[in-house]
């Protein structure tokens, strides 16, 4: 059984300790625990765990606001004592919320709803892109990327079919959730699907839908033009 990877954040250490009795009861679990939030948001953003588990009230910062910095891929359950915060969970697309005192069947339960959600996503990435757009996971078939921009803060995904999705996220975020073979970034705004190159100069790309046309920068012009060129000559043998 492949061991999943946990991160529990929670200023309260014997909410840990629970946590961490708990996880070696289910077994499978891999626990790091961490009682300074902020900490454990830097670990968090550095190993992409598979879950997160999460106090909502904290001193230094609130779970809400962690929850809305963690990456895409992060499964995270709230756990906490306020059962008042429980749709703000809900709303931000926790797996479960968890009140406490919390029985470990209850915690079971939710981090099997966790391990199935893992599943449906591994199962999915291959043909597609999830992202959250504000409080809702959208699921885009990589065949649907025309291709992607950089907007301050947040990333707009144009679609083949037509319309774009807005998510709040970088586009190195992106990068590494796109398969590299297929994805490429030819700007510090853009990154396109390698197949959808209609014609390039050594400053522009044209993509074959829609007749769109984009800048390449000139910091990644050299692997740009490499990569456009080792895909041509794999496309004609």
């Amino acid at each position: 059984m492949k061991t999943i990877n946990c991160i529990a954040i929670d200023d309260e250490p014997m909410a840990l300790i629970v946590i961490e009795k708990f996880c070696m009861r289910k077994g499978g679990l891999h626990l790091t625990t961490f009682s300074e939030p902020r900490t454990g948001l830097e670990e968090i953003r550095r190993t992409k765990p598979d879950i997160v588990f999460l106090d909502i009230h904290m001193n230094s910062i609130s779970g809400i606001e962690i929850a809305n910095m963690l990456p895409h891929e992060c499964c995270f359950i709230f756990t906490t004592a306020y059962a008042q915060y429980a749709l703000d969970g809900f709303n931000l697309d926790a797996v479960d919320f968890l009140h406490k005192p919390f029985s470990y069947e209850r915690f079971e339960t939710a981090v099997e709803k966790a391990m199935r959600r893992i599943g449906t996503h591994k199962s999915a990435k291959a043909a597609n892109l999830i992202v959250k757009q504000e409080y809702t996971n959208v699921s885009i078939p990589l065949s649907d990327i025309l291709y992607i921009e950089a907007l301050g803060n947040y990333v707009k995904i144009m679609r083949v079919s037509g319309g774009h999705v807005f998510t709040r996220t970088n586009l190195k975020s992106i990068t590494d959730m796109l398969p590299s073979e297929d994805f490429i970034r030819i700007h510090r705004s853009y990154i396109i699907p390698i197949a959808a190159v209609a014609s390039f100069s050594k400053t522009r790309i044209t993509l074959k839908n829609k007749d769109t046309d984009l800048p390449i920068g000139a910091q990644h012009a050299p692997a740009v033009i490499k990569k456009l060129q080792e895909h041509i000559i794999s496309e004609n043998h």
